[in-house]
């Protein structure tokens, strides 16, 4: 099996697994807030239904897709809830019926993409791989949000894999969107998956040096917690700092979560 053949497994199985936790959720709990300021679980569904519709267009009409990155360059700091404000208007049946469609049609046009190929993004053009890590980021994180809102503590799976490597490749960004000075040296993180397995980034030797759980390093990259909440350490001044300001998703420096009884 490729490389994109299991992520797109992965990716799958992450939308089946939230998938489960929606379709028995009441119209009313559909309305429930969620961590997220102002967004429902209505938003947080609608906000994936959106995005996976965005990765169709990139992967099936790049110059239609060109149109939308002219819009979100019109409207950076708003473009993102202007698309999930939309969606989570819809009634329920229909929002979950979008989501669920759109995601079986970018399965579908991803597993049948030419070998190689890179299609338009936001950010830097992706491989079919990359574009199916990014959409299991999107969809762990924002189901996060709706386990929480219904209060279901969700077991974590080695799919968080996914996650915790985007989140480690995403540190320069995370340095340059807030106009920091990006560390000239790799960072080692060693993190601890849900089946007690290690996994390691970086050079061994490296100075600065990140650990803790794999789950919690999650968590902190797609800012679902605030440090405080977590079980990572950080080894040197720019670790430190990096935890920090942590972001595994493109576009402006989120404003990441409140600690815990703050």
């Amino acid at each position: 099996m490729s490389d994109a053949a299991a992520v797109l497994d992965d990716l799958r199985d992450e939308g089946a697994e939230l998938d489960l936790l929606v379709g028995g959720l009441t119209e009313r709990e559909w309305a429930s807030p969620t961590p997220a300021a102002g967004w429902t679980i209505s938003h947080q569904i609608a906000h994936l239904a959106w995005t996976d519709a965005a990765s169709l267009l990139a992967v099936t009409d790049g110059e239609a897709f060109a149109g939308e990155v002219e819009k979100a360059l019109h409207a950076p700091e708003s473009f993102v809830d202007e698309g999930a404000e939309a969606g989570a208007l819809l009634p329920v049946d229909e929002l979950l019926s979008w989501w669920r469609d759109g995601r079986e049609q970018l399965q579908q046009a991803l597993r049948t993409a030419p070998v190689g190929v890179r299609f338009p993004w936001y950010g830097p053009p992706m491989s079919v791989a990359s574009m199916a890590t990014g959409r299991l980021m999107e969809t762990w994180a924002h189901g996060q949000d709706v386990a929480d809102a219904v209060g279901v503590q969700r077991k974590p799976t080695a799919r968080l894999r996914h996650v915790a490597r985007i989140g480690v490749r995403a540190r320069n960004f995370a340095f340059g969107v807030r106009g920091l000075e990006v560390p000239a040296e790799e960072f080692r993180v060693e993190l601890v998956g849900p089946g007690g397995e290690l996994w390691a980034y970086g050079p061994e030797g490296a100075d600065q040096r990140v650990s803790g759980p794999a789950l919690d390093f999650c968590l902190l990259v797609t800012q679902r917690a605030h440090r405080d909440d977590l079980a990572l350490r950080a080894s040197g001044a720019d670790a430190d700092r990096w935890l920090d300001i942590a972001q595994a998703f493109a576009g402006p420096a989120g404003t990441g979560r409140t600690p815990k009884g703050a």
